[in-house]
């Protein structure tokens, strides 16, 4: 603790007090204490802030640092931080504070609901990010002292949010010790045989680069160009992701080798580059240029693969300048500026992209969808296309012409009626490739269609698709809505009615973010909500408001007669309404249990019947069969097959054999893989009948897999 201070104290002497006194604060605040390795809580802060002060951040950064834990973990309120350290850190602090006290069904949406808080914040201020990427930093280093399963889940939160999200915003330095230490405890064999083969060949290899940065050196120095030469050593994960992705081993892969040559200009890096493909035999296909294309976190470099005394390298040249925007990215806007707040226009153009994503899912109500945004408009590479004007235009790959008519401009979206590709009228589903010329043909009368929403890629394309329905068709999308809505409700044996008495509406529809019940039934007729989305709440609400009215279960009581032949008896009674399940078609033989529903009786299920595991234990009531009966039973069977002709002919040949009526039937063939597979719905009297009715189908030539 001493040296921090020590080591704040010499590089940010005018605000030294500020952080000192954030220091004291947030130690009072944890006192007593303790991580999961056994040392004081307060070591987390002080190393999160150690890892900032590093990298020359400035101290709002820091002090925030110290305290952002401090609401999450102590007695501290928002009041008191803003009374004792200024509104700026405590919306810092509040950005990077997770969600924790408020109430969530399931892990899922908690984490969505977090994430979805902390891109708020981060597009407000970025120093969020910052600070929220040393801290998953310090915790990774320490994953080690959690149990095995919370390793998984943090690793691969960090693998598929923090890590990307760090190279999205060009942060080379986190991204890169992130996804090593994420691949230590997700992929630990593949992580060991990596490290344990480039240590065979560390010292060979060091030689010969050694051997080859010396020469760039001298050639510079006959050139009498400034700069310098280092090696770059390549780290395991992206190692571990290109094996994965070229089927290939370590020793094949061209950039374990790496050398960097940082210049004074752009016009030495050409010049460098020239000189470098004199002096090495370049790979063709491997170079690229992305001074004159830079990435979307705006890194700029030439990249180019040469072969030198039989070994494949990689070299990288840049300006002084690329490389601090190469390792700092965004972070480098903030790195020993003192005094600024907010971000300075140069820096909000090169996150525009983050701006353009909050601003098109604004109005998604559900945080999964929101996230499912997000990971396509952050996380995802990039593919760059031309216009016929030579505009370059950077999308996520597997992105169409309709994203990039919106990326243009919205009134061109929406025009859109067709696009040629290099020349070539092309559908408008064609997924477009980096170096691809696009023209958008538009005509004035036309606009988009709900077609749309099926292919296109970016969120803010989504969002313009709808918000025009939402617009033009909006009476029509209330009455659908509606109607969707109410369908959905009786369906779950519920009245739409009642459900929309809850003392919660007005809470739920804010969490929906919709003005009203109008708008709520404009939203799910077009597509901006799902029926799931809003019954779920609503049902939920309903419940917690009459606890004993949605148990309730139509029984027969004297009153109402079992239907004939259901052959189930419920806690020994043959006086309830009774329903046999579709999700697991129970026959008799199967041990089987029962489930109340609301208003259409009981529901039975097979005891392993995979949907009994989520529901609700106190709805689940005895249920025998009643072996007296003599009915019929509907089962389902699943058939995967190989393709042969004759195939179906066989299989209904054996079910008329048994003399069982077919209910339905449906075969689905995959051309590709000459694989079909048949869903098949009998009656039949029992569970004996179906399992040599199973057994005589799996001895057809070809059968793969025969299942309930």
């Amino acid at each position: 603790m001493n040296e921090l201070l020590v080591k704040l104290r010499k590089t940010y002497p005018e605000k030294y007090a500020d952080l000192k006194r954030a220091y004291e604060f947030a130690e009072k605040a944890h006192a007593g204490q303790k991580r999961s390795s056994g040392e004081d809580y307060f070591v987390h802060p002080c190393a999160v802030v150690e890892i900032l002060a590093d990298y020359g951040f400035d101290s709002s950064t820091l002090i925030a640092a110290f305290l952002h834990d401090v609401l999450e973990d102590t007695a501290v309120t928002p009041e008191e931080l803003a009374a004792e350290f200024g509104q700026e850190i405590l919306e810092l602090v509040q950005g990077v504070t997770k969600l924790d006290k408020l109430q969530f069904h399931n892990r899922e949406d908690a984490q969505a609901e977090n994430f979805r808080k902390f891109f708020m914040a981060m597009a407000k201020d970025l120093r969020v990010i910052i600070i929220k990427l040393a801290d998953r930093l310090h915790n990774m280093r320490s994953l080690g002292y959690v149990p095995a399963e919370k390793q998984q889940r943090v690793a691969r939160e960090t693998l598929d949010i923090y890590a990307p999200l760090a190279g999205r915003l060009g942060i080379s330095f986190f991204k890169c010790e992130l996804e090593d230490l994420a691949m230590m405890y997700l992929f630990p064999g593949e992580y060991k045989y990596i490290t344990e083969s480039i240590n065979k060949k560390r010292e060979e290899r060091q030689a010969l680069l050694d051997g080859i940065m010396e020469q760039i050196r001298a050639k510079m120095g006959e050139m009498g160009i400034e700069g310098e030469v280092n090696g770059r050593p390549k780290h395991f994960y992206s190692i571990y992701k290109k094996m994965n992705q070229l089927h290939i081993d370590v020793d094949q892969i061209y950039d374990l080798l790496a050398v960097r040559i940082i210049v004074d200009s752009v016009k030495d890096c050409y010049t460098m580059l020239g000189e470098v493909h004199t002096m090495w035999k370049p790979i063709p296909g491997r170079f690229k240029d992305y001074i004159a294309m830079p990435k979307a976190n705006n890194y700029q470099s030439l990249h180019t693969t040469v072969v030198a005394d039989g070994e494949t390298f990689e070299i990288q040249i840049r300006t002084y300048e690329m490389h601090r925007i190469a390792e700092y990215g965004i972070a480098a806007h903030w790195k020993y500026k003192e005094g600024t707040t907010g971000v300075d226009t140069d820096l909000d153009n090169k996150v525009r992209w983050l701006r353009e994503v909050m601003d098109a899912e604004k109005n998604v109500g559900d945080a999964k969808e929101f996230m499912d945004a997000i990971k396509i408009n952050v996380f995802d590479d990039e593919v760059f296309v031309f216009t016929p004007k030579g505009d370059v235009y950077d999308l996520p790959v597997g992105s169409t012409p309709v994203d990039l008519a919106y990326k243009i401009h919205s009134a061109i979206g929406n025009k859109c009626t067709g696009a040629k590709i290099n020349r070539k009228i092309v559908p408008l589903s064609t997924k477009l490739q980096t170096g691809d010329i696009v023209e958008i043909l538009t005509q004035n009368s036309k606009g988009p269609s709900l077609d749309w929403l099926k292919f296109v890629k970016t969120s803010s394309a989504r969002a313009r698709i709808r918000q025009y329905f939402k617009k033009e068709q909006r009476e029509e999308n209330v009455k659908r809505g509606r109607d969707m809505l109410e369908r959905e409700a009786r369906r779950r044996g519920f009245s739409l009615t009642d459900l929309m008495l809850t003392d919660e509406l007005p809470a739920i529809m804010q969490r929906l973010s919709v003005s009203g019940e109008e708008d709520m039934y404009a939203n799910i007729g077009f597509g901006g909500l799902s029926t799931a989305q809003v019954l779920t709440k609503l049902i939920e609400a309903f419940k917690k408001q009459h606890p004993d009215e949605h148990a309730e279960v139509v029984v027969g009581g004297g009153e109402k007669k079992q239907r004939p032949g259901s052959g189930v008896l419920i806690n020994g009674n043959a006086n309830f309404t009774v329903r046999m399940a579709h999700c697991c078609t129970p026959v008799p033989g199967d041990e089987i249990i029962g489930y109340i529903s609301r208003g259409r009786g009981v529901s039975v299920h097979r005891k392993d019947c995979p949907n009994v595991k989520s529901m609700e234990a106190e709805r689940l009531i005895d249920a025998v069969w009643d072996t007296g009966g003599d009915e019929n039973f509907n089962a389902t069977l699943y058939i995967t097959a190989e393709n042969s002709g004759g195939l179906l002919a066989s299989v209904t040949a054996y079910i008329a054999a048994a003399k069982m009526q077919i209910t339905a039937a449906n075969v689905k063939v995959d051309q590709k893989e000459h694989i079909a597979d048949m869903t098949i719905s009998v009656m039949i009297r029992n569970a004996e009948d179906l399992e040599d009715l199973v057994k005589k189908i799996k001895s057809i030539h070809g059968v793969i897999d025969v299942r309930r």
